[in-house]
C-alpha cells in the first residue's frame, strides 16, 4: 500500500485510478430525432482506447439496422474499409423463437466501406430500443489497421432479446478522427452516446 504525506493511503485521496485503468468521459451527445451522432473531436493520440456506450437508441421506423462507421478525414467522408465478422445468440418473448450462438456470414464485411452493423432489426415499439458498447483501438496509429470490438443487446421488433458481438478493423494507416452512429434508414428517434478515454 503507498502513502502520501498527509499519513493517508493514495486510495483514500481517489488518486488510485489514474495510471491503473478507467474511463475519462469525454462528450455525450443525446438524439432527438436525428439523423445520426457524430463523434468529431477528441478522437487523437491522447487514448490508446476510445470507448463508445450506447445507450436505448430507439428509431423513428422499426425492423432497422444500427450501424457505425469511421472518418479520415475529420466527418467529411465516413467509409473507411473495413473487414469484420459478427455472430449473435437470440430469444423470443414468446419462447417459441431461439437462436443458440452462430456466426452470422450474411452480415461479416470484407473490404467494405458501408456502414458495419452492431444489431439488425430493431423495433420502433414504444419499449423497443438497443443499447451496447463500442471499442476502438489506437486510432491514431499511422502504422497499423484500427482493430474495434463491440457488444450489443436490442429489443427486435419481433418481439425477440438477441445478443450480438462484432469485431474487425479498418484497414487503413491514415488515422481514424471521427465516427459516426446511425440507424439504417430513419432517424434516431432517441437514445444517448458517450464516449470515454481509457486510461
Amino acid at each position: 500500500m503507498a502513502f502520501i504525506s498527509s499519513g493517508t493511503t493514495i486510495l483514500d485521496n481517489v488518486a488510485f485510478s489514474v495510471g491503473l485503468g478507467g474511463l475519462v468521459l469525454l462528450s455525450t451527445q443525446t438524439a432527438s430525432a436525428s439523423a445520426s451522432i457524430s463523434f468529431t473531436s477528441g478522437i487523437d493520440s491522447t487514448y490508446d482506447v476510445y470507448q463508445f456506450e450506447f445507450i436505448n437508441m430507439h428509431p423513428s421506423t422499426g425492423t432497422v439496422g444500427f450501424q457505425f462507421n469511421g472518418s479520415t478525414d475529420g466527418g467529411s467522408n465516413y467509409n473507411v474499409t473495413k473487414t469484420t465478422t459478427r455472430f449473435t445468440a437470440l430469444h423470443s418473448e414468446s419462447d417459441d423463437n431461439h437462436q443458440t450462438l452462430a456466426y452470422e456470414a450474411n452480415r461479416d464485411m470484407a473490404q467494405s466501406t458501408v456502414d458495419k452493423i452492431l444489431l439488425n432489426g430493431v423495433g420502433n415499439g414504444s419499449d423497443e430500443s438497443c443499447s451496447g458498447v463500442l471499442h476502438l483501438f489506437n486510432p491514431s496509429s499511422t502504422t497499423f489497421v484500427k482493430h474495434f470490438i463491440a457488444r450489443a443487446v436490442e429489443n427486435r421488433s419481433d418481439d425477440t432479446a438477441e445478443d450480438a458481438y462484432g469485431a474487425g478493423y479498418a484497414n487503413t494507416t491514415s488515422a481514424v478522427n471521427a465516427i459516426v452512429f446511425k440507424f439504417g434508414s430513419g432517424n434516431i428517434d432517441s437514445g444517448t452516446i458517450k464516449m470515454y478515454g481509457v486510461l
